[in-house]
C-alpha cells in the first residue's frame, strides 16, 4: 500500500498566499469591469480569433517549422518569458490518448489540492474548453479579459517581420497568459500536433514529459514513417528533463530512445494499470485502452508530486495498490468526446433511450481499432436489460429484451487528408470480429467549419450547394468493403450520403418514430472530433 507524506507549509507561507489571492482577485474584477465597459463581446473575440486562421492547407510543407522561433518573440511581446521560466508544467505528445493523459494526470493533481490548469485540443463545442482551470472550463469573464489583453497587445507590437500570430499559436499563448496569471501549480500542455514544431514546445524545462501512443497520423506533415513521427514527437523531450512512454513499435521506440539518450532524457516505458491498483475503482473515461493512458499519467502525476509538490510517493509495481487520491482522481476524470455515450435528449419518443450515440474522436488507424473494441463491447453490454439504466439519467429501460431489438448504425466523416481505405476496414473489421454489424452507415460533412469559430447558434441546417464530393468517396470504399465481404448479404446493408448533420440527425430521430417495435439505435459517430463536437451540439441540451 502506498503511503504519502506531506512537507508542512508554514504560517507566513499561508499568509502570503492569501494576500497574493486577495490581490490577484481585485486585479481580475477591476480587468472584467474594465472589458465588460469596453463593449467587447464574446461573439467579437471569436471572430478576431477566426481572424487568426490561415487558409492554407495543413498538407503545405512550405516553410518547414512554421518559423518557429517566432513563438519565443511573441513571448516577449507579452512579457511571459519569466513566468514560462516559473511555469511547472507536464508536457505530453502522441498519436493516441495524450488528451486523456493530460486529463487523468490534471485530476490526479488537483485531488492533492494543488490548483491546475490544463491546456487541451481541440474543442468540441467551445473554444473555452481549451482552458481548464481546476477541472473546468474557463469562465466567459476571465476568457474576455485575458484573450483581449493578449490580442491587443499583440495587435499593437507586431509587424511585417513579426506577424500577428497564427490561430493554434494564439491559443497557446493564452494558455501560457491565462495559467501565468491565476498562478497555477501544474500546468498540464497537450501538444496540438508532431510536438518539435508545436507552440507548446516554447516551454523550455518542463517538469516532466509523456509520448502517448504512437501511430500513423498527420503524416503529410510529420514524416511517412513511424521513426520520423517519433523524431517529431520526441522533439518535446529537453536536456536532464524525466520522461515516459508506452510499449511501442519497434521503429518508433528505437528513435525514442535515441533521441532521449542524446539528451540525458531518463525515459521510463510503463504497463497499463491493473484492476488490483484501482482497488475495485473504474475510470473516470471508459475503454480498455485507458488503463494505459491512465498508467502513463500516474507516472507523470507521480514525478511532478515529487519534485514540485515535495511528497513521498513510493515507486509503482504491479503488485501496488494507488494511493486514495490517485484512485479518486483517474475515477473522476472527465473529457469530453472519447469513449462517451450521449442519449438523444431532444428526440419525442416512447422511452428517451431509443436513440443513443456513441461518441470517439478516433481518427488515425490504429485508434479506429480501439474505438470499434469500445463500442462493440459497449452496445454489447448495454443491450442487456440490467446494463441500460445509465443510460439516461438514472432512468430504467427494462423494455429491452437483448439485441434483437437494437440496431447498429455509423455516422461517419474525416478530413480528406486521412486515408478511408484505412480507416474504415479497421473500424469494419474490428466490430464484425466482435459480432457487431452496421445496419447502415451515413456520411456526412462537418458542420464546424475550419475557418470560422463560433458556437451552436453558428450551425446551418441546410446547404443544397455543399461539396459533398468527399463523402461520396467515403460512401464508395464502405460500398466496397461490404459488397467484398463473402457471406454477407449486401442488400440488407446500406449507406447513405446527407448534406448536412441536422439532415441525417433528423433521419435517425424520424426512423425511430417509425420503427414498428421498441428498437434501439445505437449510432457509432467516429472519425473526427470535429463531428464528434458538432452531434454534440444537436443531441445534447
Amino acid at each position: 500500500m502506498f503511503a504519502v507524506s506531506f512537507v508542512t507549509r508554514t504560517t507566513s507561507c499561508r499568509f502570503e498566499l492569501c494576500v497574493s489571492l486577495r490581490f490577484r482577485f481585485v486585479s481580475l474584477r477591476n480587468q472584467i469591469d474594465m472589458a465588460a465597459a469596453s463593449g467587447d463581446s464574446y461573439e467579437e473575440a471569436l471572430a478576431a480569433l477566426s481572424s487568426l486562421i490561415t487558409k492554407r492547407s495543413r498538407a503545405d510543407k512550405s516553410n518547414k517549422g512554421d518559423r518557429f522561433e517566432l513563438v519565443f518573440d511573441y513571448l516577449k511581446l507579452l512579457d511571459l518569458e519569466e513566468d514560462m521560466l516559473k511555469m511547472k508544467v507536464i508536457h505530453v505528445a502522441g498519436t493516441k490518448g495524450k488528451g486523456s493523459t493530460c486529463a487523468f494526470t490534471e485530476s490526479i493533481l488537483r485531488s492533492y489540492g494543488f490548483r491546475t490548469g490544463l491546456f487541451t485540443s481541440p474543442h468540441l463545442i467551445d473554444v473555452r474548453e481549451r482552458f481548464r482551470l481546476d477541472g473546468k472550463d474557463i469562465s466567459e469573464e476571465k476568457f474576455l479579459v485575458y484573450f483581449w489583453w493578449c490580442y491587443n497587445r499583440l495587435k499593437e507590437r507586431t509587424n511585417e517581420e513579426i506577424p500577428m500570430p497564427t490561430y493554434f499559436r494564439f491559443l497557446a499563448l493564452l494558455a501560457f497568459k491565462i495559467f501565468a496569471a491565476e498562478e497555477v501549480d501544474a500546468a498540464i500542455l497537450e501538444v496540438g500536433l508532431g510536438g518539435k514544431f508545436d507552440a507548446t514546445n516554447a516551454v523550455q524545462k518542463p517538469v516532466v514529459c509523456g509520448i502517448s501512443s504512437l501511430g500513423y497520423d498527420h503524416m503529410e506533415i510529420l514524416g511517412d514513417t513511424l521513426g520520423k513521427i517519433a523524431g517529431e514527437k520526441a522533439g518535446i523531450f529537453k536536456l536532464g528533463v524525466p520522461a515516459f512512454t508506452v510499449p511501442q513499435p519497434d521503429e518508433a521506440m528505437r528513435v525514442l530512445e535515441e533521441k532521449a539518450s542524446k539528451l540525458d532524457v531518463n525515459l521510463e516505458v510503463v504497463q497499463p494499470l491493473t484492476a488490483r491498483q484501482l482497488s475495485g475503482q473504474k475510470l473516470g473515461l471508459d475503454g480498455e485502452h485507458q488503463y494505459l493512458n491512465a498508467r502513463l499519467a500516474v507516472s507523470l502525476a507521480s514525478t511532478w508530486l515529487q519534485q514540485i509538490g515535495k511528497l513521498e510517493v513510493p515507486s509503482l509495481t504491479q503488485m501496488s495498490i494507488l494511493p486514495k487520491k490517485f484512485i479518486k482522481g483517474l475515477a473522476t476524470t472527465s473529457l469530453q468526446g472519447r469513449a462517451q455515450v450521449v442519449p438523444d435528449q431532444f428526440i419525442e419518443t416512447r422511452t428517451s433511450g431509443d436513440l443513443v450515440f456513441y461518441l470517439d474522436g478516433a481518427h488515425s488507424p490504429e485508434s479506429m481499432e480501439v474505438c470499434a473494441k469500445w463500442f462493440s463491447l459497449a452496445v454489447k453490454g448495454d443491450n442487456k436489460p440490467e446494463r441500460s439504466e445509465h443510460l439516461v439519467n438514472g432512468s430504467s429501460h427494462d423494455k429491452w429484451s437483448g439485441e434483437e431489438n437494437c440496431q447498429q448504425i455509423l455516422l461517419f466523416n474525416c478530413m480528406s487528408v486521412r486515408d478511408p481505405n484505412l480507416l474504415l476496414p479497421h473500424l469494419r473489421n474490428t466490430c464484425a470480429h466482435h459480432g457487431v454489424h452496421f445496419k447502415k452507415a451515413l456520411f456526412v460533412p462537418n458542420m464546424s467549419v475550419y475557418h470560422k469559430v463560433g458556437t451552436s447558434a453558428d450551425l446551418p441546417e441546410n446547404d443544397p450547394h455543399v461539396d459533398l464530393s468527399w463523402q461520396l468517396t467515403l460512401q464508395e470504399v464502405w460500398e466496397r468493403l461490404i459488397h467484398n465481404e463473402k457471406g454477407e448479404d449486401s442488400e440488407s446493408i446500406k449507406s447513405e450520403v446527407f448534406t448536412s448533420l441536422p439532415m441525417a440527425i433528423k433521419w435517425l430521430r424520424d426512423s425511430v418514430h417509425e420503427s414498428s417495435s421498441a428498437t434501439r439505435f445505437q449510432v457509432l459517430v467516429t472519425g473526427s472530433l470535429h463531428l464528434v463536437g458538432d452531434v454534440l451540439r444537436l443531441v445534447r441540451k
